[in-house]
């Protein structure tokens, strides 16, 4: 079993993914950093060189190889859900969470985050009404996939702890 954690960028994914692991002493993988492993260059680079169907190609096979994991904390990218064969393989023995916050606390979290203008591409139209018509957009498939919806506006710890005690409830089934 595994713990995926789902949302829209700047929804904490990765650092409460971190933080879940070292609770848990399991492996934690973030399906973007991986994905940049694999191809030598960032996930603006992969968009801006190759476009988005070649990143989502190379995101498939992480996101495949990962469910097949055990014991680990997987904080997949926020459009990687979209695609029916990542929502078949999330399916498979994980309990996949969507941290969910409002668009406005998403975009002041992206605004602060510096790895975001380095490594992430660039919002299309740019600013919170992209941010609120893309969450808008994603709701159904991040709700739809997710076998727990948690706030993500409370500390890391507490959505930690919050995604800790689903996790009790959900192995003792």
């Amino acid at each position: 079993m595994n713990i995926v954690l789902i949302g829209y960028r700047g929804s904490g994914k990765t650092t409460v993914g971190q933080l879940l692991s070292a609770r848990f002493g399991w492996a934690f993988v973030d399906t973007d950093r991986r994905i940049e492993q694999r191809a030598g260059k960032t996930i603006k680079d992969i968009f801006a060189q190759h476009g988005e169907a070649h990143f989502r190609d190379l995101e498939r096979q992480v996101v495949a190889e990962l469910c097949r994991e055990d014991q680990t904390v997987i904080s997949l990218g926020g459009g990687a859900v979209l695609d029916p064969r990542n929502q078949d393989e999330l399916s498979r023995d994980s309990l996949v969470v969507y941290l969910e916050a409002p668009a406005e606390v998403l975009w002041d979290r992206i605004q602060q985050d510096e790895a975001t203008t380095v490594n992430r591409p660039n919002l299309t139209t740019g600013g919170l009404e992209e941010v609120v018509q893309l969450l808008e957009a994603r709701q159904f498939a991040y709700r739809d996939n997710a076998d727990a919806v948690v706030d993500a506006q409370p500390s890391p710890v507490e959505v930690t702890e919050e995604i800790e005690n689903l996790w009790q409830r959900h192995a003792k089934r």
